[in-house]
């Protein structure tokens, strides 16, 4: 691992690292954030998973969720969207290939030699970062915007013993029946959609929900919500019975205007569940 920059902020420090993966192959970069406690020993951990286009800094520098985890003494994880670099197939479109890894592990050509980002995110990140910071393993919650909405709800699901609280802005609610999916895990996992149900948060809800307290947030001024589809997740977290907090706020779209809006409320919402 090497340092790219460390800055002091809001009492902790925001460093910037990379380091060469197993996962992907490739050199990776990610943001964390480390409040003030960390120098007295391990604090709690929320990751941020962000959107398609974007890379560790998009919210790292727009989100404003720095302020708010110094408050609350908690970590914050800013991983890539996807692996880069010479060698690492890509896609003229914005939505497929060189930030917009979907948080999937692909099996397909000429993805499926580096494009491991669930394998990146659950596993290879995770060793290295609660290897190298005082960051306890115990105490860890799950956000995202957008694609890293999508990724954050479906990680918190099918890892049920490791997060203790999800949450997402605006996500990609229902991948297998949006353009925002089907396009992206026909790409990355091939036409079995029965392979694409590990990935589809609206499915998984139906299937196995989350065992602990969930929040939603998107706007009803979203340009892409027909993509997103809120409207399945809230039905199947309706008819789970899960427990949620869904929002749709009124007025807002789908940029960090409307993220940094909200940050307070969902950093607070996870301090809740690190320190019960």
């Amino acid at each position: 691992m090497q340092t790219v920059s460390e800055n002091a902020c809001f009492g902790g420090t925001q460093g910037v690292y990379t380091h060469a993966s197993s996962a992907t192959g490739t050199d990776m970069t990610f943001g964390l954030f480390l409040p003030a406690e960390a120098a007295d020993g391990p604090v709690p951990v929320l990751w941020y998973l962000s959107g398609l286009t974007c890379t560790h800094d998009n919210a790292m520098t727009k989100a404003g969720a720095q302020a708010w985890a110094a408050n609350e003494g908690i970590a914050l994880v800013f991983p890539d969207t996807s692996p880069r670099g010479e060698g690492v197939a890509d896609d003229e479109a914005y939505d497929l290939g060189q930030g917009a890894g979907f948080y999937v592990n692909a099996t397909q050509k000429p993805w499926a030699p580096h494009f491991r980002m669930w394998d990146y995110v659950t596993a290879d990140l995770p060793d290295l970062l609660f290897n190298s910071f005082a960051l306890d393993a115990d105490r860890q919650g799950i956000t995202g915007h957008s694609m890293g909405g999508h990724g954050a709800l479906t990680m918190a699901m099918s890892l049920p013993d490791r997060f203790r609280s999800v949450s997402a802005f605006a996500p990609i609610a229902n991948p297998t029946a949006s353009d925002w999916g089907r396009k992206q895990l026909s790409a990355y996992l091939g036409d079995d959609e029965t392979k694409w149900a590990a990935h589809d948060a609206t499915l998984l809800m139906a299937d196995k929900g989350f065992d602990g307290p969930m929040l939603i947030d998107t706007g009803t001024k979203d340009q892409f919500l027909d993509l997103l589809r809120p409207e399945a997740l809230a039905a199947a977290i309706a008819k789970r019975r899960q427990q949620a907090t869904f929002r749709m706020q009124p007025g807002y779209d789908h940029s960090y205007f409307f993220v940094s809006t909200f940050m307070e409320d969902h950093v607070a919402f996870h301090a809740d569940a690190l320190y019960a």
